[in-house]
């Protein structure tokens, strides 16, 4: 068997920066080599090395508590020498309660309660839990309520969790925690991923055997199809939550649904007419069997997906109606008014509550988190309202410029605001408003453009421009990627497939959208272009 050179294996540290400590690195290969089943390579690598995965100590400790051997296991433990006595009550309250477990599987409950009063309590730690394993003696019927076993404790698998328990407590120098070298190498990739700026797929792709980095071809940036079914220009679109669906709204009155298919093309499903004025937005119901489609200073119309029909329709005396919004539970749906109010009604169409005053503008956007309990609006021109509906508190994001849209993060952890200064700025919005990084470089002068983020994780921004192009930059950077040319109006509006990172659409007023995939010569589907009528416009709706 080959064996190391003294020169090779004396040495105290190891790597290339001599960062590494060689007991260490011994020990954590030692230990994975054992979780992933390999006991004979694992014994292998202690005998070679002169390395022992543990001390003799603990190795004793490791198998009176695989024995069940309780008592004998505590004195061990206080022999490994551990500095700490908080850890070692903890670690001798783990195992007397392991005991009292599996005493009371064994019907020996006068045992139990001996092992509670001498051995448990007298540690004078964790009285709530003393209290709850009391509990679990006199009323057997309340132990799974209260997180005791039932049945079956005495077993390697419970043993085994109470060993894994005390890995977790002890320090990592005594007993090496689970599956430590696992984790080690996916802080690693997780770096690599982090610091790669175009990298847009699943985690899969990622391989040990080299470094990884993506190229510019995990960018949506080719145009795959343009659909030209609106007579007018389009003002927005969204996909669906499952990114099954494509909606998109228009100055022409129309919004439509569009699928998307197996192959990832997408098709007209159906057109919903109705409105008697331009269709400013649209909103998915949560679970994208329904959609609402908001009319300007109008109606709201709630429309069923499969089928293509008006369900219902939200609308107030002597108001009109300007955004629209989901609960997260989807029982219910809110609108900004006219008079700057906002309004809230159950499916049926009841009005279930209406905050007044200056909470919304005009030309605002809506959102709810995902706990539904804050509602996101403009309240005037360079201030975000974020009020909390429960606890009737109102936070506020101040920007020194005039705001033109907004959009949520998927998880509500973020806000892209658009400015108009041809800016848009990311908040954090968990706990106090945080302004976290700034994008630059699309083209806003007269409209109201609107971003979003999205492809892997949301680890991009995606925003409409003035000069016709889709611009793309990434979140954590703020550098720009991509400037997609295309199309030959304003882009008002840019969406990205939630369920496919690789798929983005762009609305514009050349009565078009465009859907946007991966620039690949080997792709296999050829482009599909609609050819309905249309005459391409360069117009805008300002604010």
């Amino acid at each position: 068997m080959a064996r190391p050179l003294p020169s090779q294996g004396d040495e105290q540290m190891v790597g290339s920066k001599g960062l590494i400590e060689r007991g260490e690195f011994v020990r954590i290969i030692t230990k994975a080599l054992y979780s992933l089943g390999y006991e004979r390579s694992g014994a292998l690598l202690e005998e070679e090395s002169g390395i022992p995965l543990h001390s003799s100590m603990v190795n004793l400790f490791r198998q009176q508590l695989l024995d069940g051997s309780w008592d004998e296991s505590v004195d061990t433990l206080h022999k490994i020498g551990l500095a700490d006595e908080g850890i070692v009550k903890s670690a001798s309250f783990l195992i007397f309660e392991q005991k009292l477990f599996e005493l009371l599987d064994k019907k020996k409950v006068m045992d139990a309660l001996k092992t509670l009063r001498m051995e448990i309590a007298p540690l004078g730690i964790n009285k709530d839990r003393v209290h709850e394993l009391s509990t679990c003696i006199v009323s057997p019927s309340q132990s799974v309520l209260l997180g005791c076993p039932s049945q079956e404790v005495v077993s390697a698998k419970s043993r085994m969790k109470l060993l894994e328990k005390l890995q977790k407590l002890l320090p990592p120098t005594v007993m090496i925690p689970e599956r430590r070298l696992e984790h080690l190498i996916e802080q690693a990739l997780n770096v690599q991923r982090e610091s790669c700026v175009f990298h847009n797929s699943l985690d899969s792709v990622l391989s040990l055997y080299s470094d990884h980095q993506c190229g510019k071809d995990q960018i949506p940036s080719r145009t795959l199809q343009v659909l030209q079914e609106h007579q007018d220009e389009v003002w927005f679109l969204q996909f669906s939550h499952n990114g099954k669906y494509l909606a998109s709204s228009s100055n022409d009155r129309s919004a439509i649904i569009w699928e998307v298919n197996e192959d990832g093309g997408v098709s007209l499903k159906h057109k919903l007419e109705g409105h008697q004025k331009p269709v400013l937005t649209v909103s998915w119901s949560p679970d994208d069997q329904q959609l609402l489609t908001c009319g300007m200073e109008e109606v709201i119309k709630c429309w069923d997906v499969s089928s293509g029909q008006c369900l219902r329709i939200y609308e107030k005396a002597g108001q009109g109606l300007i955004s629209c919004g989901w609960s997260p539970d989807g029982k219910w749906v809110f609108s900004g008014m006219t008079d700057k109010s906002i309004c809230m009604w159950d499916l049926d169409g009841n009005e279930l509550e209406c905050w007044k005053g200056q909470r919304i503008l005009k030309i605002s956007d809506m959102a709810i988190t995902n706990d539904g309990k804050q509602i996101i609006t403009m309240c005037r021109e360079t201030v975000i309202l974020l009020l909390d509906r429960e606890a009737k508190v109102e936070r506020l994001i101040e920007e020194s410029q005039p705001i033109t849209s907004f959009s949520l993060s998927r998880d509500s952890k973020f806000l892209l605001v658009n400015l108009l200064n041809q800016e848009i700025h990311l908040w954090s919005i968990e706990g106090d408003p945080k302004l976290i990084a700034k994008y630059k470089g699309h083209k806003r002068t007269r409209f109201v453009i609107r971003s979003c983020l999205g492809g892997f994780n949301q680890t991009f921004i995606a925003s409409g421009s003035e000069d016709s192009q889709v611009y793309i930059w990434h979140r954590g950077t703020a550098e720009l990627l991509e400037v997609l040319p295309g199309h030959s109006g304003t882009v008002n509006c840019v969406s990205w497939n939630p369920a496919d990172p690789h798929m983005l659409a762009s609305a514009s007023d050349d009565r078009t959208i465009r859907i946007w995939g991966l620039n690949r010569v080997n792709l296999k589907r050829k482009d599909i272009h609609s050819h309905s009528n249309g005459v391409v416009h360069h117009c805008n709706g300002g604010i």
